[in-house]
């Protein structure tokens, strides 16, 4: 007897994190999956993920690129896709005159070029056939004017508002378009993006695999989008109601360099 396909899911930014949460939710719930990230540690979450009984395919690509995500496409090898994962993101820290160039380029090309290119070809195929789930990771930073994260907390603001403008230009299709907004996570996001010397960086954070389970069960529902945990629920009620220069002066309190605890 023929073994039954399994539908196939997509993670980006999968190697670590909530992405890897996101993958293993979906191998939990029956996907087979697809799995990309920029760096080799992609192999061993792979391997990891097989031992839940699903087909695990993994590709290194710089998914700040049109190279990268085409290369992430043709591994697809025609299979459909139902479900896309766009989790993918870079952050950095640190006064915006002070950063390097080619790492401000890199969170915008990562967090915003290579996303939106992602969704707008597998966003075709799914259109094509009139089904599939998008969830597309922003963040609870995009409702913040993000002092020392100026870019970052923008490309964020940049993803909360885009998920939701597609949701309504596919509201009379059968595909579904979810925004998960964490707040600080329990990831490695903090030492890449050059934050352990901040309030935030050494505060308590939130499990990954909760922030994923939270986001994967909202995608299911097809709901717009949900903002993981309590607390970050209140921050973003109330950043939506204080004036930006309050809550830009909120956020250089969390994020200014030099102000962790000694």
């Amino acid at each position: 007897m023929a073994e039954t396909i399994k539908p196939l899911a997509i993670v980006t930014g999968a190697s670590t994190g909530i992405g890897r949460e996101l993958a293993r939710e979906a191998a939990q719930h029956g996907f087979d999956l697809l799995i990309a990230a920029d760096e080799p540690e992609i192999e061993a979450a792979a391997t990891e993920l097989r031992t839940l009984g699903v087909q695990v395919d993994a590709v290194q690509a710089d998914l700040s690129t049109e190279e990268g995500v085409d290369k992430l496409l043709a591994a697809t090898k025609g299979r459909t896709i139902e479900v896309l994962m766009a989790n993918a993101g870079r952050g950095l820290g640190k006064g915006f005159l002070d950063q390097d160039w080619s790492e401000v380029r890199k969170v915008v090309d990562t967090n915003i070029t290579g996303t939106i290119y992602l969704i707008q070809k597998i966003g075709q195929e799914m259109r094509a056939r009139n089904a599939g789930r998008i969830l597309i990771t922003g963040s609870i930073a995009g409702f913040m004017p993000g002092s020392f994260q100026a870019v970052y907390n923008g490309t964020k603001s940049f993803l909360n508002s885009f998920s939701w403008a597609i949701r309504n230009e596919l509201k009379d299709t059968n595909i579904t378009v979810t925004c998960l907004m964490p707040g600080p996570t329990d990831t490695e996001f903090f030492e890449r993006g050059d934050l352990m010397d901040t309030p935030v960086g050494q505060a308590k954070k939130d499990d990954p695999a909760m922030v994923a389970k939270t986001g994967f069960d909202a995608m299911m529902r097809g709901d717009g989008d949900v903002v993981s945990g309590l607390k970050n629920k209140l921050q973003s009620a109330v950043a939506n109601v204080l004036p930006a220069a309050v809550t830009a002066e909120m956020h250089r309190g969390m994020a200014e360099p030099g102000h962790g605890k000694k």
